[in-house]
């Protein structure tokens, strides 16, 4: 045995529980409130558990997501749970590795590339001034549900196309499927897992229709689904039906679950932040905003866009990512064990008191220049993820939410009504467990 391996094989693991047998902690992960808080205020900032079927390592903190960022593919390779490795298909961009990683990557980027976000803009203002006056005329709505259909409209609009009924049947299965993405993956039609499975198929059906009447029109299209339909790899092959049905899925689960919940924070958070809200009009103002919006109108809203950033580092939609252990490596004095899962979090990274003062107040001004507080090290903030991974979408998220904000706030104002539940649900991504309860109504 070499010195090295002997001397990492003495090295501990870190402390932690393994919970129970056969299904570990993944019950205790799923639905319990700040799972990970709780256990990194007993053991530490990294620690040691079981979930999904596998032993898992938690991380947390800037120099924990360096550390596994600098090293992807050569101690760490991205991974997801079982249920949700089959529920978004063989052939997804997130369950890919190496060149065929990289490779469908730069594929799947044109349908983000600033001239493809340009042409989405006079849709989802569409969409958006659509959604506002039915929310208006509806006075008293329950919004978390009304934004879920809201980022699926758009998603499903600029990613596949087709019109609001065929949005209307898809949603439906969507939601059965996004359900049973993060479960124990036990395969019976009473099981949230076995539901999912049945409404992919349906779902693939749905979206192989799509595909095969897209390409039986003269043009394409501009859209995403278009886009693609377009790509050709470096040896000049376009993608297959099945790999095509797959990625158009994850685009609309990417455009979709952690979107629906970033715009219902937002929401929340300025209805307890009115001043917050008061500065933005103000900034609108001081630019003088002109509708309908460009990306360069966007870009003069830089007081919004710490607003959005700091909505991302309070409520992260996205409470961590999975690696798999490829080869035995150590940290901070611990064992990382190979085929063992990483899991790294978000949450608590954004909470982290050496870089954030006060990190429990919502502060936009902590990320003005002078304060720049998520810049003092390097991947200290994380709402997209990081290294070879960083979330493809992530400029589309950011117009999307800069879209529905202006909008909203230039002519529409809202109170919470009364007795109502605003904890927050961690799972699976944060949301106020009634829903989000407003009277909402036109500025004059």
């Amino acid at each position: 045995m070499s010195a090295i391996a002997s001397k990492k094989s003495r090295l501990p693991l870190p402390p932690g529980d393994f919970g129970l047998p056969l299904i570990g902690e993944t019950l205790n992960f799923l639905g319990e409130k700040n799972y990970a808080q709780k256990r990194q205020a007993k053991y530490g900032p990294i620690f040691k558990s079981h979930i999904f079927g596998s032993p898992t390592i938690f991380l947390s903190g800037a120099e924990a997501n360096s550390f596994l960022f600098a090293n992807e593919n050569k101690y760490f390779e991205a991974t997801w749970p079982p249920s949700t490795q089959t529920l978004l298909g063989p052939a997804s961009l997130v369950v890919q590795g190496g060149t065929f990683h990289r490779d469908r990557r730069k594929l799947l980027f044109q349908a983000f590339q600033p001239r493809a976000l340009a042409s989405y803009i006079p849709q989802m203002e569409e969409i958006t001034q659509r959604y506002l006056d039915k929310w208006e005329k509806e006075e008293n709505i329950t919004w978390y549900p009304e934004v879920r259909s809201y980022t699926f409209d758009i998603a499903s609009t600029l990613f596949v196309g087709g019109d609001r009924q065929t949005h209307s049947e898809v949603f439906d299965n969507f939601e059965n499927w996004n359900a049973g993405l993060f479960s124990i993956p036990l395969n019976f039609p009473w099981t949230r897992f076995g539901q999912a499975l049945r409404s992919r198929e349906k779902l693939l059906k749905e979206i192989e229709k799509i595909i095969l009447a897209r390409q039986q029109t003269e043009q394409l299209g501009e859209d995403a689904l278009g886009l693609l339909l377009q790509a050709k790899d470096e040896n000049g092959q376009g993608l297959e039906l099945a790999e095509l049905k797959d990625q158009i899925l994850l685009l609309l689960f990417a455009g979709h679950e952690t979107l629906t919940s970033a715009i219902a924070s937002f929401c929340l958070l300025m209805s307890q932040n009115p001043d917050i809200c008061q500065k933005i009009r103000a900034e609108q103002e001081q630019v003088h905003l002109k509708f309908p919006l460009t990306l360069d109108s966007l870009k003069s809203l830089t007081y919004l866009d710490q607003v959005l950033k700091e909505v991302l580092r309070f409520l992260p939609p996205v409470g961590g990512g999975f690696r798999k252990v490829i080869a035995d490596c150590e940290f901070q004095g611990y064992q990382f064990p190979k085929n063992w899962l990483i899991q790294y979090q978000i949450g608590t990274t954004h909470r982290d008191r050496d870089f954030y003062p006060e990190p429990d107040q919502f502060d936009p001004e902590r990320f003005n220049p002078e304060r720049a507080e998520d810049r003092q090290q390097s991947f200290g903030y994380v709402a997209f993820g990081g290294g070879l991974r960083e979330c493809l979408g992530k400029e589309f998220a950011r117009l999307e939410m800069k879209i529905f904000a202006s909008y909203l706030i230039k002519n529409y104002q809202w109170d919470l009504l009364p007795h109502q539940n605003l904890e927050i649900m961690s799972m699976p991504t944060p949301r106020t467990r009634d829903g989000l309860k407003v009277k909402f109504f036109r500025r004059f």
